[in-house]
């Protein structure tokens, strides 16, 4: 542990036990170490000062020097305000408090002059600020001088417990102040010679006391790069290592399965990206090494058909093999699909969810153990420990990132010699953030569509154009085709968007009086929703409004409209996802994206790129741009395994792929970091691993 990371934030000078409390419930700063690497979001210049008579409505911010004239209390109770006349011999402009006042009354010094900066306000003919930062010029006093001032990201108990911005930005000072050793290094000399990288000690100063924007700059390079070097070292280190020490199982055989299910069972013929994508896994395969594999395409690229190709492999070579998905809904989906592709076959396959029946259970496991079950397909059911392979060779898991590291992990597990993995997703990542979240996976990727599927046409349509849709829904069903109309649910406001769902249910029940609507939504029971599902999959009713239970696990061709309501709601990704869920036949399909007038200017963006493009990967960069790479699921920061404190995965791709290459380089020449001008590295290492950081990715 360094100096520094021993340091309790408690005896900083400014902070004391209830700060303390606070810095650590709210922020997780627990030391000096921690508040150093607590960074600021944005910098505003404080090198100009303005005179008042300058001062108008479109300077965002402004500093002056001078003195008070005046202060006074206006109104009683809650109603009251401190206001206070400051003036520099130029003008005068009125300060005003809400909130603190008889402590400002108190501190404020008539005689004194003070430096003010805030955002300046015209009201009545006269520009005022409210709740200014002011500083009492004195000399003599020490203090850390900055042309930029730093402001960081507080929480409201912050704010009640005297913790705004300026006061972070103070006990960063007197970290400096107090703290009179060097912050110790933390790269190797060598790295920083040949990159011409600022030190630590300074590059930490530099970024929250900026001089100016041009040494702003390095600094937040050198902290950047080092924060993705060290995930990607560790990576490439631990991809390394299992290279060499986990062999795989060897599957040297292809025979009757898959060349039977090939010659007589293949619904169509394969792309040319699925026969790449087959090959680039049998070659794993049959390395002699355990292949650990990420297979990314887009909605309807054929990924299940290749992962069944692949599974037939494993039974050529006697293994078992197991799907695991993340929801009963598509875990039966693959169920069905696999089953009606292996009919006559001779291939022994079942489905195990939460909801199968004991006695079906009590079979699986039984011919599970015995190895007479070849492919089992399912849920979370298949981690708990009574689900025991006779010899598991693959393991194939859909949907991937919802699942927990701990919960994959499990699956290795369930066999002596761990299986080969392969991991799917429908959810295109951008090259940034496969490097990061999937940088010790080999990666395929399927980029084009089965033959005969049409691109999906999507337009934005506001509300006031409901008549035009209704009218073109009723072109669609009269032709025999299907429609779904999605509603958001978020659970802050889940009671809202409920009744917005019923609202829509029943709207469409009477607008579409000759039509069978139905009706999905997460607060149903299990067999409730797959009833509801079945009914619409069989044809029975015309049009399902639901929630987005639907976006992954829905598959019904005959659907050619996706309607989604409140569309500004939703991230780019998951529209995206939704929209997959029509184009699955060879009709021409369509997706309206419905929003209210008022829109921000990203979620104007996100429904341009909707519009423009169905490229799943050229949507995944663009919100991986306009919302950084924590909400790419829909969630903030489920998509890593771990916490960035200042690079950005939308932002910083260049700065990855140079920390990447830097890793790569040292590893190719000391893949186990022992040379001496490495030990720092591995020091490195085994400290960020005993931090937040999950390190394990995948394996």
């Amino acid at each position: 542990m360094s100096e520094l990371a021993a340091l309790n934030i408690t005896y900083l000078p400014g902070v004391g036990p209830k700060k303390a409390e606070l810095l650590q419930k709210e922020l997780k700063i627990a030391s000096y170490e921690d508040l150093l690497y607590y960074f600021p979001y944005k910098y505003v210049d404080r090198s100009k000062f303005y005179s008042i008579r300058e001062v108008n409505s479109k300077l965002a911010y402004i500093q002056v020097k001078g003195r008070f004239t005046s202060l006074k209390t206006v109104g009683t109770g809650r109603q009251s305000r401190l206001t206070g006349m400051f003036s520099d011999g130029t003008g005068i402009i009125e300060l005003v408090w809400f909130k603190g006042h008889k402590y400002i009354k108190e501190n404020i010094d008539p005689n004194a002059e003070y430096i003010i900066f805030g955002k300046p306000t015209a009201f009545n003919g006269q520009f005022n600020i409210v709740h200014p930062e002011m500083d009492k010029v004195e000399n003599g006093q020490v203090k850390i001088s900055a042309a930029l001032q730093a402001f960081y990201n507080t929480t409201e108990k912050m704010k009640k417990g005297f913790l705004n911005s300026k006061a972070i930005q103070k006990l960063q000072q007197n970290v400096f102040l107090s703290f009179q050793g060097k912050i110790p290094e933390t790269l190797p000399a060598f790295i920083i010679q040949k990159y011409k990288l600022l030190q630590l000690h300074e590059s930490l100063k530099v970024i929250h006391f900026p001089p100016n924007t041009q040494i702003l700059e390095k600094a937040q390079f050198r902290l950047k790069f080092e924060e993705l070097f060290y995930i990607q070292l560790n990576i490439l280190k631990q991809r390394n290592q299992r290279g060499r020490n986990i062999k795989g199982h060897n599957f040297s055989v292809v025979g009757d399965y898959l060349n039977s299910f090939y010659q007589q069972k293949l619904p169509f013929e394969l792309t040319n990206a699925q026969k790449r994508v087959i090959k680039e896994i049998r070659r794993d395969m049959g390395s002699g090494k355990q292949m650990n594999r990420l297979l990314q395409g887009d909605v309807g690229s054929g990924k299940t058909l290749v992962a069944l190709m692949v599974m037939l492999i494993s039974l050529d070579n006697n293994f078992q093999t197991c799907l695991m998905a993340p929801t009963e809904i598509l875990a039966t989906q693959h169920f069905e699909t696999i089953s009606e592709m292996l009919e006559g076959l001779n291939v022994t396959c079942a489905l195990l969810t939460g909801s199968t029946k004991k006695a079906e259970r009590n079979r699986i496991d039984a011919e599970l153990t015995s190895g007479q079950l070849q492919i089992l397909i399912g849920t979370h059911a298949l981690l708990e420990d009574k689900v025991k392979f006779n010899n598991l060779g693959l393991v194939v898991i859909d949907e991937q990132h919802r699942f927990g590291v701990a919960q994959r992990a499990k699956l290795w597990r369930k066999n002596h010699q761990p299986p080969h993995i392969l991991v799917m997703t429908a959810t295109p990542i951008p090259r940034t953030l496969a490097m990061t979240i999937y940088g010790d996976l080999d990666v395929s990727v399927i980029d084009e569509l089965p033959p005969g599927r049409k691109p999906i046409e999507t337009a934005h349509y506001f509300h006031n154009r409901r008549n035009n849709l209704n009218k073109f829904i009723k072109g669609e069903l009269d032709k025999g085709r299907q429609v779904y109309v999605v509603y958001p649910l978020i659970d802050e406001s889940e009671k809202m968007d409920f009744k917005n769902l019923a609202e829509g249910y029943e709207y469409m029940q009477r607008v579409f009086s000759d039509y069978k609507v139905s009706m999905v939504h997460g607060k149903m029971k299990p067999a409730e929703k797959d009833e509801a599902m079945q009914i619409f999959s069989s044809g029975q009713s015309q049009i399902l409004v639901s929630t987005t239970v639907i976006e992954v696990g829905v598959n019904v061709p005959n659907a050619s409209v996706m309607v989604i309501e409140s569309a500004e709601r939703f991230g780019l990704s998951q529209l995206h996802q939704l929209r997959g869920r029509v184009g699955r036949g060879a009709e021409q399909s369509y997706c309206i994206l419905m929003t209210s007038y008022k829109l921000s200017e990203d979620t104007r963006k996100r429904m341009d790129i909707m519009t423009r493009s169905t490229d799943g990967f050229e949507i995944a960069e663009a919100d991986l741009k306009l919302r950084g790479p924590g909400d790419l699921e829909g969630t903030q920061q489920s998509g890593l395994p771990f916490s960035l404190k200042i690079a950005n995965l939308g932002k910083d791709g260049q700065i990855l792929q140079f920390a990447r290459q830097v890793a790569e380089a040292i590893l190719n020449e000391d893949p186990y970091l022992e040379k001496e001008e490495h030990r720092i590295l591995n020091k490195q290492l085994t400290k960020l691993s005993r931090e937040k950081m999950n390190w394990s990715l995948i394996s």
